[in-house]
């Protein structure tokens, strides 16, 4: 009797351990189609290249016609605004709160809300909500900060190096008029304030902090899977992703080798 119960006790606990297994597959499937989707993936494309916004830098000697400039050029507080509103407010959010809301009906999370057309609206304005307080949270701070938290892409060659920009753009930003890189404090607690505000705000009471941080760290991790998405799926500004976010290139060109 004792043998077969220590059995079903294995069996069970190995089912649990292959329903986690597919939960996160699950989940790293839904960021990564987030990523392509999201308004910072989309917008932030844009800027790892130059376009006619930008300030053209002049051609110094030696430099053969058609060959790109690599020069670091901020942002002016007009484009600013329009990618902050356009990022917290526009199509792509939305349709990014809508995606993950299918998720959350699927695995009727949270729980208390249940299913049905009212839950998954629910449950759409709550993603919503934290991904508009994430990006005013980042803009706000960076512009305290005087930071430049766009992405832009590795003007290295080779896969791992690539990934490992996109790793380190998660939580740096640009700094000065030259633009180095430099740790990004908006980066880094933007997604929490927004997992924080949702959980003491508008969350079933059994949530506390401890919820907050662990669906900050999820956030977290999909900016950098947003990052890896614009590294390697941004295709130029002709490309349909540039055409997805009204042809804008943020008014800055490529800070190439400042990597």
């Amino acid at each position: 009797m004792s043998r077969a119960w220590g059995l079903e006790i294995e069996i069970r606990f190995i089912e649990k351990i292959q329903l986690t297994k597919n939960r996160i597959v699950l989940l790293l499937y839904a960021l990564s189609a987030l990523a392509t989707l999201s308004p910072l993936a989309l917008a932030q494309g844009s800027a790892g290249v130059g376009s006619s916004s930008a300030t053209a830098a002049p051609v110094p000697p030696g430099t053969t016609l058609g060959q790109p400039v690599l020069t670091y050029v901020r942002p002016t507080e007009k484009t600013k605004v329009y990618n902050y509103l356009f990022d917290a407010f526009g199509p792509y959010p939305l349709a990014g709160a809508a995606f993950a809301a299918g998720i959350n009906e699927a695995y009727t999370t949270p729980p208390e809300w249940k299913q049905g057309f009212g839950a998954f609206g629910e449950r759409v304005g709550s993603n919503f909500g934290i991904a508009a307080i994430t990006t005013t949270t980042r803009y706000g701070l960076a512009e305290a900060f005087r930071e430049d938290t766009l992405y832009y892409q590795c003007e290295c060659k080779g896969v791992l190096r690539r990934l490992g920009h996109a790793a380190i753009s998660t939580l740096t930003a640009r700094r000065g008029d030259d633009g180095h890189r430099d740790f990004s404090v908006p980066d880094l607690v933007s997604p929490y304030v927004g997992t924080m505000t949702a959980v003491y705000g508008w969350y079933p009471n059994r949530y506390d902090y401890k919820d907050a941080f662990r669906m900050g760290n999820y956030a977290l991790l999909g900016l950098f899977v947003q990052n890896v998405a614009t590294e390697f799926f941004y295709g130029g500004p002709h490309s349909l992703l540039s055409r997805s976010h009204l042809n804008k290139s943020h008014g800055v060109s490529n800070p190439g080798a400042n990597n």
